[in-house]
Formats: C-alpha cells, structure tokens, sequence
C-alpha cells in the first residue's frame, strides 16, 4: 500500500500475506519528511526502526528513535512517527490482534 504521506506499507504476515491468526506483521518505508500519522487503534503494537532516524510520539512522549530500536504502544494510546532524516526509514511493526486497522482506510481516504 503507498500512503499519502511519503511511505509504502507491506503486510508480510496477516490479512493479504502469509495468514497469520493471532497477530499481523508488516514492514514499512518512509521517505524523508515522511510519516505514519497520529492515531490510535485497540491493537497493541510494536514499531521496531530498522534503518534511518525520526521522532515517534506515544501518548504524552515524544522522542527520537533510531536503528535499532523499539518502541511498544499500549492499545488505545494516540501514537505517530515521522521521517526527520535525509534518507529512507524502513521499520517493521507488529500488532495484535490481527486484522487490518481502520486508520489506514480513513488516512487513503482522506488523500
């Protein structure tokens, strides 16, 4: 999936890939100044960056992630991740339970 705001989605485990019953997996690409908006889904989740560097927000905090880190996100907690790099950030994430989340309908949509 390519998203308006400058990153490309791939489900490698779950709905659309490899079926997975319990949770989904995925791995992204955000360019530069790009970005995962702020939402908030009952999903619990996990962002782990792979490469590049950016600010993620969970909640109240703020703070700057970078290769190799991961950063857990508790359900229902309003959650984003931008792009602040000159070079591409690829990160994986995991949620559960599986499913797709309603942000990425409405975050298409709203292009």
């Amino acid at each position: 999936m390519v998203f308006p705001t400058s990153r490309t989605t791939r489900i490698m485990l779950g709905p659309g890939g490899v079926e997975a019953e319990n949770f989904v997996v995925g791995y992204v690409v955000i360019k530069p100044g790009g970005s995962v908006p702020l939402h908030a889904h009952a999903n619990e989740e996990a962002y782990t960056i792979m490469e590049g560097t950016g600010r993620m927000v969970v909640g109240d905090e703020s703070r700057t992630v970078e290769a190799v880190c991961t950063v857990h996100i508790p359900p229902n907690l309003p959650h984003s991740l931008e792009n602040t790099g000159d070079e591409d950030m690829t990160m994986m994430f995991v949620y559960s339970p599986a499913g797709l989340v309603d942000h990425w309908a409405e975050e298409m949509a709203a292009d």
